[in-house]
């Protein structure tokens, strides 16, 4: 008996010889995460009454002088994109995309030092993402359903409700105390796989893919050496990054996976494969490393790969440092699109009734007037009159849906949208484009605080000045 209990120690010894010696060799190939705290800056402090101020400001600013005009010529009727204050007052989104088990899961967990935590996302060699992951700040780790996610307003998710109870079953958020989400927002999707159709998935996969993109300010299209090869949903995805190609970067993941001569080869099939479907000058910028926990396979590019690793993180950073200027941006160039749609609007009912008679068929007029407004000289005399580019106008097409659904009766003239108390809604949304919006950038560039003035704060108006009325 006591020589097994000899052989029993001796046994259990040896386990624990060994398990110590596992984590030494494990903790000898884990990769060195100091590069990634400095880069993105996560130990500086942020003042936040500046940002908190000047967030104000920007949300007063579009209620005030944006909205009404929304609202007054039913701007989200013919986009569709409905601004909320969630969507105002959100952190930066970063979407990964790409085919599955490329390790976008992975990517994400590297950032944020999530391996071999029990927080860390799930992955494998199968493909094991089949929900949009959502990770987000919280004050403590915590999964949040979709369902939860869009029926809260404060978020900027609640329009996700419009893709239906299948998609919000595929839909997720993850909580959870970290420095990097206190800036920005991971978006995690699921891969693509080209022999799966969309009805398979039971939501609109594009559409939904479409929403994120539209709202992202970085998007990761991720490859790796084995899953170059372009599909149809691939093709899809490309077509509905059209006009993003500043926010896309290009990752070719998992490159220490393969030898120098084989790596140039694989990027040049990489460029080769993306070409038909990146028709730009410009191609986006491409990262080539391996971006997981674990250190670089030996012989491979590793001085390289941690260089190309640096400016993605710098990529990123910029994105964080530069997100409230971004916010600005956007307001402004959703003022100037609402802007250009209410001097169509107003054209299209000015042409309406210098057309209409005592014996005209309503109908009728209007028919010949929305299919060949060229002919009216609609879109031209905006073009003509106001300081509009061509490549802002909306398609002419559009419209004819627009007034399908609204009628040309429902709809005041611009001259007719002024009030005593409140101003006109034309030179309000005129002022925040051209002194309200580049003021506050300006106030930001010089590091001013920038505070509300009482007409801003109360919305007080000023003498309507109407300038469509005739002499």
């Amino acid at each position: 008996m006591r020589v097994l209990d000899l052989i029993w120690c001796f046994i259990s010894l040896l386990a624990l010889a060994m398990t110590v010696e596992d984590e030494e060799v494990l903790d000898s190939v884990l990769r060195d995460r100091s590069h990634i705290d400095e880069t993105l800056r996560l130990a500086a402090e942020e003042n936040a009454g500046n940002y908190a101020a000047a967030l104000q400001k920007l949300r007063m600013t579009y209620h005030n002088s944006i909205r009404p005009m929304e609202h007054a010529y039913k701007y989200n009727e013919l986009r569709q994109h409905e601004i909320s204050d969630g969507e105002i007052t959100s952190k930066p989104m970063v979407l990964f995309l790409g085919p599955w088990s490329v390790g976008k899961s992975s990517m994400i967990n590297y950032l944020l030092g999530l391996q071999d935590t029990p927080y860390q996302l799930y992955t494998g060699a199968e493909p094991t993402t089949s929900e949009f992951t959502v990770i987000m700040h919280g004050e403590k780790v915590r999964s949040v359903e979709g369902i939860v996610m869009a029926a809260d307003s404060s978020r900027s998710f609640s329009p996700l409700e419009k893709f239906g109870q299948n998609f919000l079953e595929k839909l997720i958020g993850i909580e959870m105390p970290h420095k990097l989400l206190e800036r920005v927002t991971f978006v995690d999707t699921p891969g693509i796989i080209e022999n799966r159709k969309q009805q398979e998935r039971g939501y609109p996969f594009n559409d939904v893919c479409q929403w994120f993109i539209d709202r992202a300010d970085l998007i990761f299209v991720v490859f790796d050496p084995t899953k170059l090869d372009v599909g149809l949903e691939l093709e899809m995805l490309f077509k509905q990054l059209k006009g993003r190609e500043s926010q896309i970067r290009i990752i070719l993941n998992k490159a220490d996976s393969l030898a120098t001569q084989d790596l140039m080869r694989v990027y040049g099939a990489l460029f080769w494969s993306l070409a038909p479907l990146i028709n730009v000058t410009e191609p986006p910028r491409v990262y080539v490393s391996s971006f997981w926990p674990y250190d670089y396979a030996p012989d491979t590019s590793r001085e390289l790969f941690k260089r190309e690793e640096i400016s993605l993180l710098e990529d990123l950073n910029q994105v964080i440092e530069n997100r409230l200027e971004n916010k600005i941006a956007f307001i402004r160039q959703h003022g100037i699109r609402v802007r250009i749609h209410a001097l169509l609007v107003d054209r299209y009912v000015q042409t309406f009734k210098e057309k209409m008679s005592f014996f005209s068929d309503p109908e009728l007029v209007f028919k010949e007037i929305v299919d060949d407004p060229d002919r009216f000289y609609i879109f031209k005399s905006i073009l003509a009159k106001t300081n509009v580019s061509k490549f802002d106008l909306p398609n002419r097409d559009a419209y004819r849906d627009f007034f399908g659904i609204n009628p040309i009766n429902s709809f005041k003239q611009l001259s007719a949208q002024c009030s005593y108390t409140g101003g006109c809604l034309l030179d309000k949304i005129e002022r925040a484009i051209t002194t309200d919006l580049p003021g506050l950038l300006s106030s930001i560039h010089s590091n001013k605080n920038p505070t509300l003035s009482s007409c801003e704060a109360t919305g007080c108006g000023e003498k309507p000045k109407n300038r469509y009325r005739r002499n």
